[in-house]
């Protein structure tokens, strides 16, 4: 459904679909969706931003002395579920978390995101972000729990009977459709059971609100058909891993700016200079575009998937690609982002490193247009290539050295997320993996 409602617009499609539940949606810290499911006869009082929740039971939003929030729904974002009975169906608002004394709650991802945009519109820009987003589908065992196998024998663009799960995903385009998305193009991607689907690139809150919709629709359209979906990274060794190509552009006006005809690559200074401002930061970046320990088994050479800092036209192994449209089309593809980022966030940095790299007047490097993986250690040193951290610690060292992306988080929510994922690494670090129990224990 469309966007732009009124309340009483809502009140008549609750009706005529006679839906029964509605879900006000938040994002926590660390991407994951929350929600509090209330009865339609309370939508009034969701209406009027009267619902509170305790935010200290929530990771990274408060402490328990400061723990009541309120959700302020979005009525831009409201939606029916598709794949719900017809009888007693459910919807949805995605919501802003506000403090009790009706400010906006700093540590809210969709505030972080909307206060860089604020900085951007001020300017006279607009961000456009169209996420490219990677997932697995795999079987799932006895009790339900997902596993990793798949009888999918797939790769690239392969069709049925090889790719076994075109049903599901065929069934997952047509509920995000009905939902007022515009699917651009689905198929089955690299690695056995894994799958991409595209949508058309929006305002960057508008994608970041379409992208954990996305999430929920893939889980449960999955389980529908007896699969589990998971957008883990790398869940299989050895096979490619799931990435979030992230394809960004300004405009202002409704123009793209980032378009020059009178570039031998279509390309203004503005995007030159933000692409640049993306390269200075995005070690720091790497901290909130790759999240979890298992994002770096991603980040490794020979997979598609960027290591080195570097920009290129024609190939796919740099960390920036400039696809080959030309136009209102233009744009730049950053490769390193996966789907387990919390966009809100991921968005937020990404927009704040390319204008900081406008306001300086900053240059790229020289494009590698070459396999940056068979390189040598020689080579890429003579070509000043860098590599983007290769750990969660060495992205949260970074992220903790860069004022401009710890300031675009601001204090609170910067200081909650290091924090929390310091404590995963180092979990992750005493923990005795099973690699470890089969080269180590028989040999020892």
């Amino acid at each position: 459904m469309k966007s732009n409602f009124s309340r009483d617009h809502i009140k008549q499609i609750v009706k005529e679909y006679d839906v029964k539940f509605i879900r006000l949606q938040f994002t926590d810290l660390f991407g994951m969706s929350k929600n509090v499911a209330i009865t339609v006869d309370h939508l009034e009082e969701a209406l009027e931003n009267k619902y509170m929740f305790d935010g200290s039971s929530i990771d990274g939003f408060a402490r328990i002395e400061e723990s009541d929030m309120c959700l302020y729904p979005d009525i831009d974002t409201f939606t029916v579920f598709p794949w719900r009975p017809q009888n007693g169906r459910v919807a949805r608002f995605i919501c802003d978390v506000y403090k009790p004394d009706g400010t906006p709650f700093e540590g809210d991802p969709r505030y972080i995101l909307k206060r860089a945009l604020a900085q951007a519109e001020k300017i006279g820009y607009t961000f456009n972000v169209g996420p490219e987003c990677e997932f697995f589908l795999f079987h799932t065992d006895e009790t339900g729990r997902p596993t990793t196998l798949t009888h999918d024998k797939g790769s690239y663009f392969d069709l049925s009977p090889i790719d076994l799960g075109e049903d599901a995903r065929r069934d997952i385009c047509l509920s995000l459709e009905d939902m007022g998305f515009d699917v651009e193009a689905s198929h089955h991607e690299v690695a056995n059971g894994q799958h991409e689907i595209d949508f058309k690139y929006d305002e960057a809150l508008a994608a970041a609100d379409k992208l954990m919709t996305f999430k929920i629709v893939v889980k449960s359209v999955a389980r529908r058909h007896g699969l589990a979906a998971t957008f883990m990274p790398k869940p299989i060794t050895g096979m490619s891993g799931s990435g979030l190509h992230t394809n960004l552009s300004l405009s202002r006006d409704g123009k793209n700016v980032f378009y020059d005809p009178n570039d031998s690559l279509g390309l203004s200074k503005e995007a030159y200079s933000f692409m640049a401002g993306i390269m200075e930061h995005i070690k720091a970046i790497t901290a909130i575009a790759n999240p979890i320990v298992n994002s770096y088994k991603r980040l490794v050479s020979g997979y598609e998937a960027p290591v080195y800092i570097t920009w290129a036209t024609k190939n796919r192994s740099p960390l920036i690609r400039i696809p080959a449209v030309k136009g209102e089309s233009t744009r730049i593809e950053l490769r390193s982002p996966d789907p387990t980022c919390n966009p809100y966030l991921t968005f937020a940095v990404i927009l704040a490193a390319g204008l900081d790299g406008i306001k300086r007047g900053l240059k790229p490097p020289a494009p590698v247009d070459r396999n940056i993986y068979k390189l040598t250690c020689e080579e890429r040193a003579d070509l000043s290539i860098e590599q983007l951290p290769q750990s969660l610690k060495e992205a949260l060292d970074a992220l903790e050295k860069d004022s401009l992306i710890m300031e675009t988080l601001g204090e609170h929510a910067a200081s909650r997320y290091i924090a929390f994922k310091r404590q995963e690494w180092d979990e992750y670090q005493s923990h005795v993996h099973d690699w470890e129990i089969g080269q180590y224990l028989y040999r020892y």
